[in-house]
C-alpha cells in the first residue's frame, strides 16, 4: 500500500479507502459483525488507514462497528464520516446542511465511534436551502473545537464547492480538502465540471461506485441474465443495464481475461490512474471479495488499456468545452501562438 497527501492537507492516507457502507445488516445486504470485522483487519492488514463511514449507514451501524474495531489503534487510523442525511424522518430539521443539523450529527457520530474527533468530516449531499456562508463557518467552528480535524464534501455542484473554498480562504475558514464524487466507466459526467475544479482547487477526490453497482465485475458479461421483460431480483441495478453499458462491462472483461485479473481490478484501476489526485473508495460484503480488490495496483492498466477504455466510455462534455476546443476558436483566443506557449 502507498500513501497520498490528502489535497492541500499535509494528512497521509493510503492510495486506496476502506467504505463501510456494508458494515451491518439493517439495509438487508450488509455483513455482520464478524464479517465486517474481517473486512476491517483485512484492509489494515494491507496497510490501509482511511476508513470512510457515514451517520445514516445502516442507521447508525457502521459507524458503532467502525469505532469499536478501530479502539485499539485510533491514532493511526484516518476516520471520515459524514453528515446530512435525515436522524429522524419528518423532522425538518435532523436533515440537511443548516448547522443546527451539523451539530447535533457530529455529536452523535462522535458517540457512536466513541471518539474525541473525527479526522476528516464530509458534508453528504448538498440541500440547496442552506446557504454557504453558514456552512463554512459552522465547518471551521467544529475544527477551531477540535472535534473535526479536515473538512470535504461530497455530491454537491462543482459552483456550490468552489464558491465555498472561495469565501472559506478570503475569510480566513477551514477549507474543502476532499471532494466524494460518484465516477466510475459507466458514470463520466463528473469529467465535465467537478473533476475539473477538483484539478485546479487541489482537493482529493475519493470516487465511489468504481464498479458501477456490480455491472463492471462481469456480473452481466455478453448480456448475461438480460431479457426483455424480466423483472430483476431487487438490488439488481437495473438504471445500469443500458446498452451501453453492458458494451462498456463486455470491455472490461476483455481487458481482465488479456491482464490475468478479476474484472473488477480493471474498472478500480481505470478510476485510480486518471489525472488528479484519485483516492477510490472500495467496498466488500466478505473479506476476500476486499483482497480482490485491495490487488488493483499490482495490475496497472497500459496505455493502451486506457485507450480502449476511454474511447468506449466517453462522453460528450457539451458546452463550452466542445466549443472552446474548435481549432478556429483557439486561433483567436491564442493568436495562433498556443503550440509556443509553455504550459
Amino acid at each position: 500500500m502507498k500513501y497520498k497527501l490528502l489535497g492541500r492537507s499535509g494528512l497521509r492516507v493510503s492510495e486506496l479507502c476502506l467504505g463501510t457502507m456494508t458494515f451491518g445488516e439493517e439495509w438487508g445486504w450488509g455483513s455482520d459483525k464478524t464479517e465486517s470485522r474481517k473486512v476491517y483487519d483485512t484492509f489494515v492488514e494491507a496497510g490501509g488507514n482511511f476508513i470512510d463511514t457515514a451517520n445514516r449507514y445502516t442507521e447508525g451501524t457502521s459507524e458503532k462497528y467502525c469505532g469499536e474495531f478501530i479502539a485499539s489503534e485510533r491514532e493511526k487510523i484516518v476516520l471520515a464520516t459524514k453528515y446530512t442525511l435525515y436522524t429522524n424522518h419528518g423532522d425538518p430539521n435532523s436533515a440537511g446542511n443548516h448547522r443546527k443539523n451539523m451539530v447535533q450529527a457530529v455529536e452523535n457520530s462522535l458517540k457512536r465511534l466513541n471518539t474525541d474527533y473525527i479526522d476528516l468530516y464530509w458534508l453528504h449531499a448538498w440541500d440547496f436551502l442552506t446557504p454557504v456562508d453558514e456552512v463554512m463557518r459552522a465547518f471551521d467552528d467544529l475544527v477551531r473545537s477540535g472535534k473535526v480535524l479536515y473538512i470535504g464534501i461530497s455530491d454537491t455542484p462543482a459552483w456550490v464547492v468552489s464558491r465555498a473554498n472561495m469565501m472559506a480562504e478570503l475569510r480566513g475558514w477551514t477549507q474543502f480538502v476532499g471532494l466524494q464524487i460518484e465516477y466510475s466507466l459507466l458514470e463520466r459526467t463528473v469529467e465535465r465540471e467537478l473533476l475539473p475544479m477538483a484539478r485546479e482547487l487541489n482537493l482529493a477526490v475519493t470516487p465511489w461506485g468504481a464498479i458501477g453497482g456490480g455491472v463492471l465485475t462481469g456480473k452481466y458479461s455478453s448480456r448475461k441474465g438480460v431479457i426483455e421483460g424480466k423483472r430483476y431480483k431487487e438490488g439488481d441495478p437495473i438504471d445500469r443495464l443500458s446498452d451501453r453499458s453492458l458494451t462498456i462491462a463486455d470491455e472490461v472483461v476483455k481487458i481482465a481475461d488479456e491482464i490475468g485479473c478479476p474484472s473488477a481490478q480493471v474498472a478500480i484501476n481505470w478510476v485510480r490512474q486518471q489525472e488528479g489526485l484519485i483516492i477510490p473508495i472500495i467496498g466488500a460484503r466478505t473479506a476476500e471479495q476486499l483482497k480482490q480488490n485491495l490487488a488493483c495496483p499490482d495490475s496497472p492498466l497500459s496505455d493502451e488499456h486506457l485507450k480502449r477504455l476511454d474511447e468506449i466510455s466517453k462522453v460528450d462534455l457539451g458546452f463550452p468545452h466542445h466549443f472552446l476546443s474548435k481549432e478556429f476558436i483557439r486561433d483567436l483566443v491564442y493568436a495562433g501562438c498556443r503550440d509556443k506557449i509553455e504550459r
